[in-house]
């Protein structure tokens, strides 16, 4: 299937501000676009691209001060299948484990597996290793975490979603990568697109969170907020968690002014 994505954000700068940005697909579905993917700046100012420790494709520009508006449009193919599930894949060692899956075991700015790790013993220790235990896991926070937009907060961590159940994909995210993470299994945090393919249409459309989970050797895609599998996800970014992966960050004061996301399927031949 073809899947059109997109944006149309604005900022209002007080003052000259360097920004970077995280608006990108990821450099693994580079291959699967079928239009060029360009960031529209307005005004025109010069974007540098490059990419960051984890592998993602980020820019870099200098905001004037005044009004930023910043555009988007591509077309992408994805094999319109549902997130993949292997209910056998098998929970590694630690000792077992590559060496690069390492940092996603440990403490993130939003993922307190310090805070945790006793909870989560408790509560998944007698569940079998592996794919059920991060399908519990995502169980358990699915059923426990109330989804509302007005819950929405920058600031708030695992460890306090987990204390005042309510939040947004982020937070049901942080919340599924912690508990995978104080069980020793390595998680990371996601953000991409995720249109409403094959289930009700929900407006406005917004970027979504989820995460993966290594096991039986490979990465894995769980979503605790939704907890079905899901046609047409788009990755952006990885990262520890959703400081790493952040669309926008700017070194200065900024209003936003408009937030439009798309991500459809299209009818266009390949």
């Amino acid at each position: 299937m073809i899947i059109k994505v997109g944006f149309d954000i604005e900022f209002e700068m007080s003052a000259p501000t360097p920004m970077i940005l995280m608006l990108y697909v990821h450099p693994s579905r580079q291959p699967d676009l079928r239009t060029d993917e360009r960031i529209m700046v307005e005004p025109k100012v010069p974007l540098t691209d490059f990419t960051d420790l984890y592998g993602n494709r980020c820019a870099r520009i200098l905001a004037p001060a005044g009004d930023l508006r910043l555009s988007l449009e591509a077309l992408i193919e994805d094999s319109g299948l549902p997130d993949e599930q292997r209910p056998d894949a098998l929970q590694h060692k630690v000792e077992d484990l590559p060496s690069e899956t390492l940092p996603f075991l440990m403490n993130s700015r939003y993922c307190e597996v310090d805070k945790l790790s006793d909870i989560a013993w408790k509560l998944f220790g007698a569940t079998a290793p592996g794919w059920p235990r991060v399908k519990a896991i995502c169980d358990w926070v699915h059923d426990h975490i109330t989804f509302g937009y007005h819950f929405a907060d920058p600031f708030k961590s695992a460890f306090d979603v987990y204390n005042d159940p309510r939040g947004v994909c982020r937070d049901f995210s942080h919340l599924g990568v912690t508990f995978c993470r104080c069980m020793n299994i390595p998680a990371r945090y996601v953000t991409g697109y995720m249109g409403d393919i094959g289930v009700p249409l929900v407006l406005p459309m917004d970027f979504s969170g989820w995460f993966e989970a290594y096991l039986g050797g490979n990465w894995y895609t769980f979503d605790a907020r939704h907890n079905v599998p899901r046609i047409g996800r788009i990755v952006m970014a990885r990262g520890r968690d959703a400081a790493d992966v952040a669309l926008t960050t700017n070194f200065g004061q900024v209003k936003l002014k408009k937030f439009f996301i798309i991500s459809e399927q299209v009818s266009v031949p390949i």
